[in-house]
């Protein structure tokens, strides 16, 4: 089964080579790169390209990217799925830790057969070398305040295809909504991988500083309210809670 990997990126020049590096290191058998960049200025480009023409004609890869002007990370994200064309699909954006992450990603969705419709695993957020905070997912109920990590899940297609793309109006939380459009359905099962799998740089749309926090907070609320899910402002404090909660680990599993 093909996946594909969507990279959106903009003046990201420090980090992309983490990307880019984890995704050129993996060892399954088909990977599609997607790479959406909006327009960098800061040297970008020239990394993307240089990416681009390295892996071409190596088996098992394949790279389409595009640089040009688009509305914003979300926007960014639906054009990249538009470009894509695996049977299953992730957004790509921070660092995958081990060779074989999408390997064991991909086992445990063919494990759970066609009632599985993705799979998510654990993360750690990181500054530099250091963890700032690390997140075990475990299995949960979005009506219990808990939600898989996003820079972990794959999906497959059909899920895109029957639920639509990231909604473009939210600033922070438009992943949080789509994964409330699909997982509030009984009948759609993740597969989980007790495992971290990726390092998320830190400082992203939602998990940068209180002025977003508080805009993802809100936007939360907003996603269950539109969705039609019982009682989102509950729901909304109890994932809170649950971030608070995840600060104090680290990498060891140590509070």
């Amino acid at each position: 089964m093909k996946v594909s990997l969507l990279v959106t990126v903009f003046n990201v020049k420090e980090t992309l080579p983490l990307t880019l590096r984890s995704i050129e290191e993996q060892d399954y058998p088909d990977i599609e790169i997607v790479v959406v960049d909006g327009g960098s200025t800061d040297g970008t480009v020239e990394l993307i390209q240089e990416f681009a023409a390295r892996m071409e004609g190596r088996h098992g890869f394949s790279v389409r990217w595009v640089s040009e002007q688009d509305g914003g990370l979300y926007d960014a994200m639906n054009k990249a799925f538009r470009m894509s064309t695996g049977e299953a699909v992730a957004i790509c954006n921070d660092k995958l830790c081990k060779p074989d992450a999408v390997s064991k990603i991909m086992a445990a969705l063919a494990r759970g057969g066609s009632a599985c419709v993705g799979v998510h695993a654990d993360l750690v957020y990181v500054e530099g070398d250091r963890v700032i905070r690390e997140w075990r997912m475990g299995q949960g109920r979005i009506t219990e305040g808990w939600m898989p990590g996003h820079p972990t899940l794959f999906l497959r297609r059909s899920v895109y295809e029957k639920y639509g793309l990231y909604d473009t109006s939210y600033r922070c939380a438009a992943d949080y909504e789509f994964m409330v459009r699909f997982l509030k359905e009984p009948e759609n099962k993740l597969a989980y991988v007790p495992e971290i799998l990726v390092a998320m740089f830190y400082g992203g749309t939602s998990n940068a500083g209180l002025k977003n926090y508080l805009v993802s907070f809100k936007e939360g609320y907003q996603a269950l309210r539109k969705n039609g899910v019982p009682h989102p402002l509950w729901i909304t404090l109890r994932r809170s809670l649950r971030v608070i909660q995840q600060f104090g680990k680290r990498q060891n599993g140590k509070k």
